[in-house]
């Protein structure tokens, strides 16, 4: 069985962690904490970026299709109207390969189905791009 933790460690920063297999990740806060460490909107952007990726790799396993080397750069952007909140998530998928169009079409819908996509409030917003034959710098 695994269970996650999290534990506020003082000075605005926390340590979460995965056991049993002793996996961590250290948060902090960027407005009153240094900023040094992920912040919980860098996580949201890193959760739903992670969760779209891995539904591509899946029809890329099955269809033996190599995503390998993938980057998604991840902005987050945010709002205080009526509350405050992260409202939009853009996201942008960094393919080294390219694909034919109907395998494309297949990764790119499989990313719909990631349910933590699906399960932000209508005050936000997510977006992605698909950049497919990408070099990237080294």
């Amino acid at each position: 069985m695994q269970s996650l933790k999290l534990t506020y460690d003082g000075d605005q920063h926390a340590t979460g962690s995965k056991e049993p297999h002793h996996n961590v990740v250290a948060i902090d806060c960027p407005i009153t904490a240094r900023g040094d460490e992920f912040s919980p909107g860098h996580l949201l952007g890193i959760s739903v970026a992670g969760c779209m990726l891995l539904s591509m790799g899946a029809v890329a396993q099955r269809d033996k299709l190599d995503l390998s080397g993938t980057v998604v750069d991840i902005e987050l952007t945010e709002t205080s109207e009526p509350y405050p909140h992260v409202d939009t998530i853009t996201l942008v998928f960094r393919v080294p390969l390219d694909f034919a169009f109907t395998d494309r079409l297949k990764m790119e819908r499989a990313t719909d189905l990631c349910p933590i996509k699906h399960s932000f409030g209508e005050d936000t917003t997510v977006t992605a791009t698909f950049n497919y034959g990408v070099a990237m710098a080294a």
